[in-house]
């Protein structure tokens, strides 16, 4: 038991503890009641509405629907909005130790990214449905799900680095 007391178990333990907490009022709360996912549901289709068309796609979009041309369409439902993945990025960044302005800059930069990974991930899936709609199961179940939790990953690995980074240099300035 020694090791809850590391650096490492403290991280751990915080970081389960805060994603238990995050599950639990996502799926308790935010989930069943929607408006959240909704909202940013509707507003992924819109801006990925917009990039396909750009790109020269007949595509339709209504709520949560996007397609192209005659294709049954894509539905973002709840759970596809990454608020789930944006918590535990949250949590992640939250658990591991660092200066809290810096924390709270990177939360929302990591926010911002996460959000454009899912509108590259909704595209994405649009066009793999129409283009090559056998790999459609196979890219939305792994492919996507796999590059979102990476790029989840990635942020908290360059969190890491720059909260040690941040610490070390402060530890140096104070004991000049």
């Amino acid at each position: 038991m020694q090791w809850i007391k590391s650096d490492v178990g403290k991280f751990l333990l915080k970081a389960v503890g805060i994603y238990i907490c995050w599950y639990l009022l996502y799926e308790l709360w935010l989930l069943p009641e929607g408006s959240l996912d909704e909202w940013l549901t509707t507003n992924i289709v819109s801006v990925s509405a917009g990039i396909l068309q750009s790109m020269d796609y007949d595509i339709f979009a209504y709520n949560r629907l996007i397609g192209i041309g005659e294709s049954a369409g894509i539905y973002l439902a709840d759970g596809c909005s990454g608020i789930a993945a944006i918590g535990l990025f949250i949590g992640f960044v939250i658990a591991y130790p660092g200066a809290w302005i810096p924390r709270f800059a990177f939360i929302l930069a990591g926010i911002g990214i996460i959000y454009l990974v899912n509108i590259v991930r909704t595209v994405t899936l649009v066009i793999v449905q129409v283009r090559w709609p056998e790999m459609f199961g196979v890219t939305h179940d792994y492919s996507t799900t796999a590059i979102f939790y990476l790029v989840i990953f990635g942020l908290w690995i360059i969190w890491a680095n720059m909260s040690d980074r941040n610490t070390t240099e402060t530890e140096v300035s104070m004991s000049s």
